[in-house]
């Protein structure tokens, strides 16, 4: 098998690549993390129970413990006990992290538009229902193993 022609390792690659791009925003100029952002992100849809930010953000327990922690602790975001379930916290952005995010999001979406330019309008059609079939399909060999 040649890696570099493995479609797993390239999907990789890719994402690797454009997580990378992205990161330059969020990271150098913001001091945040690719989990906090995504974290940030999520949140910015609205509140969110803690376990529905890990499915959202495809982020684990851990990764999404810490970034909660840490946006937590620079007042852009707020945890709130669920009365009904006492384990239960909800997540949601402070004035501030909603104002952080409006500052983040067009330049995060700039670079999001560069990268999409390469590609013509029926391209993206393509590249989207392509996306959206495999990732249909990894869900079902994730249920047979």
């Amino acid at each position: 098998m040649d890696l570099q022609q493995f479609f797993p390792y390239r999907l990789a690659v890719l994402a690797e690549a454009v997580s990378r791009a992205i990161a330059d925003v969020y990271g150098e100029r913001f001091d945040l993390t690719r989990d906090e952002w995504r974290v940030l992100a999520a949140l910015a849809g609205g509140p969110m129970k803690t376990g529905d930010v890990i499915a959202h953000t495809t982020l684990d327990k851990m990764q999404v413990s810490r970034a909660v922690t840490r946006l937590e602790a620079h007042g852009l975001i707020e945890r709130e006990q669920v009365a009904s379930d006492r384990r239960a916290r909800v997540l949601r952005l402070t004035p501030a992290g909603r104002a952080l995010f409006r500052r983040i999001a067009p330049l995060a979406r700039a670079r999001e538009a560069f990268l999409l330019d390469a590609l013509d309008a029926d391209e993206r059609r393509v590249l989207d229902r392509a996306i959206d079939k495999l990732r249909e399909r990894a869900r079902l060999l994730a249920q047979t193993g």
